[in-house]
């Protein structure tokens, strides 16, 4: 592959990252992403294999359980169900679902299992972050 085509992957990898990371909220779809870069649904997916370590899909999950993991902690007053409108989500069943697959505890559980360790601490792929801290388990 030509070294300029490489340079092209990584630039729109790096947009769609960009945009993924300020728009999650929206309902962003691979075809919505590739049309606001100017660019085909195939060659982002391209540049997501070649540079991403992850899909299109995975990323913006990623981003979206992220925050929801932050709001669900820092913001105790928030219902769940906002949590899930605030990061993408229509549906709280839906974000629900996602959240236990990422974290393996309702959105819920994760939360109260977060304050009552508070001091720092939040759950993160079933192990935990102390003092600000990040450990990443396996996901």
């Amino acid at each position: 592959m030509k070294d300029s085509t490489l340079a092209e992957q990584r630039q729109l990898h790096r947009m769609a990252r960009a945009v993924i990371e300020r728009h999650y909220r929206s309902p962003l779809t691979l075809p919505v992403l590739a049309r606001a870069l100017a660019s085909s649904p195939r060659q982002l997916q391209r540049a997501y294999l070649a540079f991403g370590g992850s899909t299109f899909r995975e990323d913006l999950l990623e981003v979206r359980m992220t925050v929801a993991a932050q709001l669900l902690v820092e913001q105790p007053a928030v219902p769940v169900a906002t949590v899930a409108r605030l990061v993408g989500y229509r549906h709280a069943s839906h974000f629900a679902r996602a959240f236990r697959g990422r974290y393996g505890l309702s959105p819920a559980r994760y939360r109260r299992l977060c304050l009552r360790h508070r001091g720092g601490a939040s759950i993160r792929g079933g192990t935990s972050v102390r003092d600000g801290a990040s450990i990443r388990g396996g996901g």
